[in-house]
């Protein structure tokens, strides 16, 4: 069998992260007789087996390019030696897998194999749940399967790693339609759907839900190693006060029923602990129930709404039935806003809510439910006969996120330069699950490095390399702001505009000591505005850079909805994972379109109601924050007058077209990677250039470079004469009469 010794790089390809792919020169492909997505046997310190795909035909033929999953599953680093060859692979009969507790609890296993489906495994392997979607299976619906995950263990999917035990038949294999995939000593596709509900001491409660066999639970002894205990309430950092809660309520309902009783109060014990995704809730339940030796039965309530009426009450039916009577049981019900939304149909809610009130009254019972959006479930879950009493989880602040980080480092081998205080700061929003996320990634990049002849630790370039990929679980890509490393200091100029930033967004969330020190409340936020193409955005996105703040970008018509009240209900989830990301920055590109003057739309009031939505997030009854709201337009005349007084958007800045002085630090600064010719005086042309926009010196720039590429390919400087001929296509922007009415405005602000 033919074969080569390459050396092993790190792709860069964002695209190939995770989903088990390697990449080959053409040449390669040809000398070993490949075709695209056949695939091949990799050799390092263990032997693995992955997809091959062409790499750029400019690249260097000895190297391949391997993700960090697979770099981990051969055992190299970054510049090892790694043996190519073709694999025999065959479909796979049976998979089997291992993983975390919330994947085997949450994730049948019809969900794996959709996850797994085109990815080709071996025993020993790490997997990620990532779909491989670079060459999907013909018939995949990768968007379905990305749904599901998501709904069932939350926006970690994309970090949790799988380890696949066993195959049929042994070697590499791939994974098909028709593979049976299974958790290790758990359910199986192709068998009765099987709910493994593990507790503390490893004792599983095994429901089978075939509609066509009669549903049977009982509890077995467990035959694979028991499940870890709990962390000890002493680590539950942040989550000290609502544990001490939880712990007098199960003391008081477990071991003295009777006082309560005497007292006129019952037995039953219904609990709802909310808090954002990731917080830490049912961990802090399953903590306090192990300490006051109590026995855990845990459901996840997505995977009952998956599953059609009937079989889902049934389900919940047997768990409860299967509780030991002989000892204190918890039923612990995560992410229930998924089984009773506001908008469940009333026959499963009443089904669901009925059975809820019977297991209650279950005497050394208690129910305890999580989930991160209260405001989504049905009010019925939280009547006097049911979850009467409530917890919240706070977002930890940065203290309490370097406690974590010690805590969770605490038998990690670590460098003498981290400095887990400094993580904590460049970390805002993250919660416990977002910094277990971190330290995965850094023990990743920490293994890729390591050399066997060293001691394998953890530094802090491992740490702060990891923030480039891990994110805030509360914050997604799609609405994040990039801002590319760029800070304030790096825009030239604009000194007024770049203070009044500072002290409107930054001060309120670096020194909020000074403020309560002086009894004033910080600005609620404010509005930049100016005319196009002056650096409204590119400001936000410096300012961002500078004070590190988790921002969310969204343009003012992105929120708009033709269905009633979505688009209210947009404004509100905005706000809502802005809180749960603080300190943050909302900014709010084009908010005239976004929030125009009321009782002047022909839209039926859509336009009027988003509008009082928004006013009512800026300063209602619940206050936020750290959180700072930044707006931006060019039209300040056409947003309603009442977004813009003190408490709301109170400071407004005008951005002004850019001067001489300014012009000439734009156009050093996009030509600083262009090479320009002797004759090119950047201050000469700069005072040429009345009128032109921040945008129209960069677009000059570009323009230039392009017209001396037309001249030749092989074009090296970029000439006087280029840029003259590139003004004749590249025209001044800025509207005077738009300008006028700008510094109108302005004036009269």
């Amino acid at each position: 069998m033919p074969q080569i010794t390459l050396t092993a790089r790190l792709s860069p390809s964002a695209l190939d992260t995770r989903r088990g792919v390697v990449r080959l020169h053409p040449e390669v492909f040809d000398a070993l007789g490949l075709e695209p997505w056949d695939g091949v046997q990799l050799t390092g310190a263990r032997v693995s087996a992955a997809l091959a795909a062409e790499a750029d035909r400019a690249g260097a033929p000895g190297v391949v390019l391997l993700d960090d999953v697979t770099m981990s599953n051969v055992g190299v680093a970054e510049g090892a030696e790694v043996v190519v060859a073709p694999a025999t692979v065959g479909p796979a009969r049976s998979v089997t897998v291992a993983g975390s507790r919330l994947a085997s609890v949450s994730l049948s296993p019809e969900t794996v194999r959709l996850a797994l489906i085109g990815k080709i495994l071996t025993v020993g392997d790490a997997v990620s749940l990532l779909p491989q979607d670079l060459a999907p299976p013909p018939g995949s619906d990768l968007g379905a399967v990305r749904g599901k995950l998501s709904r069932a263990i939350g926006m970690t999917w994309t970090n949790e790693l799988l380890t696949v035990t066993a195959t049929e038949p042994a070697g590499p294999v791939a994974v098909h339609p028709s593979t049976v995939v299974g958790w290790r000593d758990g359910a199986r596709t192709g068998e009765a759907p099987v709910a493994q509900l593990a507790g503390p001491a490893g004792a599983t409660l095994r429901v089978v839900t075939d509609s066509d066999t009669p549903l049977e639970a009982d509890v077995v002894a467990p035959t694979a190693p028991p499940a870890e205990p709990p962390p000890p309430i002493t680590d539950l950092v942040g989550a000290r006060e609502v544990a001490d809660r939880l712990t007098e309520w199960f003391e008081l309902a477990f071991r003295r029923p009777e006082l309560l009783a005497k007292l006129g109060a019952a037995a039953q014990l219904g609990a709802l602990v909310t808090g954002p995704e990731g917080v830490g809730k049912a961990t802090v339940v399953r903590s306090v129930a192990h300490a006051t030796g109590a026995e855990v039965v845990e459901l996840a309530a997505p995977t009952i709404a998956a599953l059609e009426a009937n079989a889902g009450a049934r389900r919940l039916s047997a768990a409860i039935a299967g509780v030991s009577a002989d000892r204190p049981s918890v039923l612990l019900i995560t992410d229930l806003d998924a089984l009773l939304p506001v908008s469940s149909p009333p026959p499963v809610a009443t089904v669901v809510i009925d059975t809820l009130r019977t297991a209650i009254r279950t005497p050394q019972l208690a129910i305890v439910a999580t989930t991160a959006h209260p405001e989504a479930l049905d009010p019925r879950v939280r009547g006097v006969d049911l979850l009467d009493r409530s917890l919240s989880l706070p977002l930890p602040d940065g203290k309490v996120r370097t406690e974590l980080l010690r805590v969770l480092f605490r038998d990690v081998p670590t460098e003498s330069d981290v400095d887990f205080g400094a993580v904590a700061d460049r970390t805002p929003g993250f919660v416990a699950a977002d910094l277990i996320a971190l330290r995965r990634e850094a023990a990743v990049r920490a293994a890729l490095r390591h050399k066997a002849a060293e001691e394998p630790t953890v530094t802090a370039a491992d740490l702060l390399g990891s923030l480039d990929t891990v994110r805030p679980t509360s914050m997604s890509t799609s609405d994040t702001l990039q801002t590319g490393g760029l800070t304030l200091d790096q825009v030239g100029d604009m000194v007024e505009v770049k203070q009044a930033l500072t002290e409107a967004v930054l001060w309120p969330l670096q020194y909020p000591d000074s403020f309560a020190r002086l009894g004033v409340d910080p600005p609620r936020g404010m509005l930049l505005f100016g005319p196009p193409g002056c650096g409204k955005t590119f400001l936000v996105r410096a300012l961002a850079g500078t004070g590190k703040l988790n921002v969310f970008s969204v343009k003012g018509a992105e929120l708009m909805d033709k269905w009633v009240g979505e688009s209210e209900r947009a404004v509100r989830e905005l706000f809502r994972r802005a809180a749960e990301a603080a300190p943050a920055m909302v900014f709010l590109d084009e908010v005239d379109a976004l929030a125009p003057r009321r009782g002047q739309s022909s839209d039926s009031g859509v336009s009027d109601r988003v509008v009082a939505s928004l006013l009512t997030e800026l300063d209602g009854v619940e206050p936020m924050r750290d959180v700072v709201i930044l707006g931006a337009t060019n039209r300040p005349e056409l947003i309603d007058p009442a977004l813009l007084r003190p408490g709301r958007l109170e400071r407004l800045v005008y951005v002004p077209p850019p001067d001489a002085d300014a012009r000439t630090e734009i156009l050093r600064t996009a030509a600083k990677n262009t090479p320009l010719a002797d004759d090119v005086d950047i201050a000469e042309l700069a005072a040429d250039l009345d009128g032109y926009s921040a945008a129209d010196c960069a677009a000059l720039i570009r323009e230039s470079a392009l017209t001396a590429m037309r001249e030749s390919l092989d074009a090296m400087i970029v000439t006087a004469t280029h840029l003259t001929t590139a003004r004749a296509s590249v025209r001044a922007s800025l509207d005077p009469a738009q300008l006028a009415t700008l510094e109108a405005y302005a004036k009269s602000r």
